[in-house]
């Protein structure tokens, strides 16, 4: 009986030593877990500091330029040079051998010069430089706060010339009148405006002015435009000859635009005390080029016609 009591006495303590011994294993293994966790979260936390530190620290030039960089810029910069010059090239080609869709092709003209110009900027600077955001926001708000103060004219035309492509109040092959000057606008570029006046004189008018001012359009976009023609003849002249003569001087213009109609109108007037009757022919023309060819026609023809038929005398030709 004795016997038994200590041997249960001895099983239960193995057990509890065995069990103690255990929990100190644990314990260990714990704090051993503990410790390893602790200096990884450590680690982590300095490999994120030492990262963020590294991204806010500026970037080193060499980074940024080198001389593959500025190589491969100097041939993309001559490469798109040369290829928005020959595709303006093409399509100005293509509009003055189409008399229909010239004026349409012109106005495309200045939008691809723009976006090709923008384009290259863009393959430039982001595709061969790929400077890091930071640096290109510091450089752009530097650069716009000098070049605003010193160059705000200048920005003024630039908006202006923008406005004038979105807006399109006229386009390349319109005949605008602006001011004391009347022409042909051959080109809009971001600074000016360049038209061509009758004496063949070439303006360059700054876009801002363009934006600021009154413009007259001839022909808004048209081939087709109005001319009007105008005679002096004597006050007491035979009116409706003289307009059946002006029709029919019209109708066989070869400049003429017949689908749309041919008005002759007269007006009295009175210069240096002396009445006459200027007449008006008023008519369309085929392309706006041939504007002062149909005024000149029209003058020559008619007159010789009222002279030949004895409507008028060369003595009452004012």
């Amino acid at each position: 009986m004795m016997k038994n009591i200590l041997t249960y006495i001895f099983s239960a303590l193995l057990v509890s030593f065995v069990l103690v011994a255990q929990q100190d294993s644990l314990s260990v293994k714990k704090d051993t877990i503990k410790t390893e966790t602790t200096k990884i979260v450590k680690s982590t936390d300095s490999v994120a500091t030492q990262t963020l530190v590294d991204d806010l620290a500026p970037p080193s030039l060499t980074d940024i330029i080198s001389i593959s960089k500025i190589f491969w810029s100097i041939v993309f910069f001559l490469i798109g040079f040369y290829g928005i010059k020959i595709i303006t090239k093409i399509l100005d080609v293509f509009a003055e051998k189409s008399a229909n869709y010239r004026i349409t092709i012109k106005g495309i003209i200045p939008v691809v010069r723009i976006s090709g110009w923008v384009i290259l900027i863009y393959i430039i600077i982001a595709g061969i430089f790929r400077p890091p955001a930071s640096t290109i926001i510091a450089i752009g708000a530097s650069l716009g706060i000098a070049i605003g103060f010193a160059s705000q004219d200048i920005f003024k035309n630039i908006f202006g010339g923008i406005m004038i492509l979105f807006d399109r109040p006229f386009q390349v092959g319109d005949k605008i009148e602006i001011g004391s000057y009347y022409g042909e606008v051959v080109k809009i570029g971001l600074r000016s405006t360049r038209i061509v006046t009758p004496d063949d004189s070439l303006v360059s008018v700054p876009n801002a002015d363009l934006m600021s001012q009154s413009v007259s359009n001839s022909n808004a976009g048209e081939p087709n435009c109005q001319v009007v023609a105008e005679i002096y003849l004597p006050i007491d002249v035979d009116t409706e000859r003289v307009r059946k003569i002006a029709t029919e001087a019209a109708q066989v213009s070869k400049y003429i635009y017949l689908n749309k109609p041919i008005v002759v109108v007269f007006f009295n007037e009175v210069k240096e005390r002396r009445s006459y009757l200027k007449m008006r022919l008023k008519a369309y023309v085929m392309d706006i080029r041939f504007e002062f060819a149909f005024k000149s026609d029209m003058t020559e023809i008619v007159l010789r016609e009222l002279i030949k038929q004895k409507v008028i005398s060369k003595n009452e030709l004012f």
